[in-house]
């Protein structure tokens, strides 16, 4: 047997920006200008998430300009390919095909690039598509929501669900680049906008006291949706979840352990189970809720500090509870199917990530489902006494 190491240094860049199709904005030219190596041009694709192309009228000229300025260094080989975005993108295979014939028919490269602009669930698809054509193009996201500058957009995962699953078929692919434009964030729905601050929040519970008690103090603000602290959870966020990335250890996951999924069982259940009618944030914000509780319940995890967490997630605008988790298979709870389904996705052993305190997380491999269920129906009633105080006032 021939057996030698290969090691492999990628780098993970990503920028936070104001107006990045701003003629006088360098940062995209920079990033393009760092890595041409044919002494030409790049081509570059650029694919748009639909909604995001709705929400910024101009954003098609605006990149069109940018291009034409900067000519010098990259050539959009056509005007932005426009296609549907949200989670139901990546229920649709025929998306992926479009992207890999778009790539073949303007004859992109492995020295080209696809820049993907949109939230996370098209980046994923977007990602995907890249990563599979050539056996990988540079890709060069452009996040466009709080969800996927703070968490999503930063990763190195791309996929697309199958078999009904999320995420069944994807790759991981460590971005050519990320460019964060927080001008995006002003073209945000509200419900949309407060998806990310739950994974700040998430990723603060895992790794960093300090932060927590940031999105404490700033709490109201950023129910409020106050764009200073916004911006700051972000960049925070962001910061987080990469040097998790860099220095786990595991970076493609082939552990059994997934720290930043944090609250995600019962999360990507619960999405699926709605129909995505329920958002990943949403989902995120009960997941948490429940394994919280749980973890109280079996005392891993102070009462008090349960509370304070639970109120921070009330406080930034989030529900504990859906009335999703009420749906009943013969006779048990179906999301209880997504403690099974988690495990499979990674394979190995269940491996769920729980607190024992603010900024300590505790790897467990087993779940007491009386425990869970006892969890659920605390969260359950305090659901029912909060519409009660709303229906009074």
């Amino acid at each position: 047997m021939i057996q030698r190491p290969i090691p492999v240094i990628f780098q993970h860049r990503v920028a936070f920006t104001h107006g990045a199709f701003d003629p006088k904005n360098h940062t995209l030219r920079d990033l393009v200008a760092d890595a041409s190596a044919l002494g030409a041009p790049a081509k570059v694709l650029v694919l748009l998430d639909a909604g995001v192309a709705e929400g910024n009228p101009r954003l098609v000229e605006k990149i069109q300009t940018y291009a034409a300025t900067h000519a010098d260094t990259l050539t959009l080989v056509s005007a932005p390919m426009i296609l549907p975005g949200g989670e139901v993108c990546k229920n649709q295979w025929p998306l992926v095909e479009k992207i890999w014939q778009a790539i073949e028919y303007h004859k992109i490269c492995r020295h080209s690039y696809v820049i993907a602009i949109g939230g996370g669930a098209f980046l994923d698809l977007a990602g995907f598509g890249a990563a599979t054509a050539h056996r990988g193009i540079r890709l060069l996201r452009m996040p466009t929501t709080t969800l996927s500058q703070g968490d999503g957009g930063v990763g190195v995962k791309n996929g697309v669900n199958y078999f009904g699953k999320k995420n069944w078929v994807g790759t991981f692919s460590v971005p050519y680049a990320i460019i964060n434009d927080l001008d995006f964030l002003s073209s945000l729905s509200t419900r949309a906008c407060r998806d990310g601050i739950i994974e700040a929040i998430k990723v603060a519970l895992i790794r960093d006291a300090d932060f927590f008690r940031y999105l404490q103090d700033q709490g109201e603000a950023l129910g409020r949706l106050a764009a200073r602290p916004l911006e700051t959870a972000i960049r925070r966020s962001a910061a987080n979840h990469v040097e998790h990335i860099a220095t786990s250890g595991d970076p493609f996951e082939y552990g059994s352990a997934r720290p930043l999924d944090f609250g995600h069982w019962v999360a990507h259940k619960l999405e699926q189970i709605s129909g995505f009618a329920v958002s990943h944030g949403e989902a995120v914000a009960v997941g948490m809720a429940i394994d919280l509780l749980y973890s109280v319940e079996i005392g891993l995890l102070d009462g008090e500090v349960a509370e304070q967490i639970l109120d921070l997630i009330s406080t930034v605008g989030f529900d504990l509870w859906s009335p999703w988790l009420d749906r009943e298979e013969l006779g048990r709870p179906v999301i209880l199917a997504g403690l099974e389904e988690f495990r499979e996705h990674l394979g190995g052993q269940l491996t769920i990530t729980l607190i024992t305190e603010i900024g300590k997380k505790l790897e467990v491999h087993e779940m007491d489902q009386t425990a869970i269920l006892r969890a659920m129906e605390n969260l359950r009633k305090r659901y029912s006494s909060a519409l009660a105080v709303r229906d009074l006032a």
